[in-house]
C-alpha cells in the first residue's frame, strides 16, 4: 500500500493504493498524455460527487474500480 499526494481542482488530498493500481493508473495516464493528476482529477470528477461531500463512496475505490474496468476493456478488445 503506497499513500501519494495528488492535486484536484487546486486542493491537496492523499490517496492510499497498493502499487500495482497506482502503477496501471500511471501506464492509463501515460497512454493518453495525461498527468497521473490529470487522471485522477477526471475520474473524481466522473463520481459526480460535490466537492467535500464524503458521500457515494471514496476516491481509493473509484480509481481500483477504473483501472478494472479499463484492463476489462483492453481485454476484450484484443479477443
Amino acid at each position: 500500500m503506497r499513500k501519494r499526494s495528488v492535486t484536484i481542482d487546486g486542493h491537496r488530498t492523499s490517496i492510499s493504493l497498493e502499487d500495482a493500481f497506482w502503477a496501471e493508473l500511471s501506464e492509463i495516464a501515460r497512454a493518453r498524455s495525461l498527468s497521473l493528476n490529470a487522471l485522477v482529477a477526471e475520474i473524481d470528477h466522473a463520481r459526480g460527487i460535490p466537492q467535500g461531500s464524503d458521500t457515494g463512496g471514496n476516491l481509493s475505490s473509484a480509481l481500483r474500480l477504473y483501472v478494472l474496468d479499463d484492463l476489462k476493456k483492453r481485454t476484450i478488445s484484443r479477443a
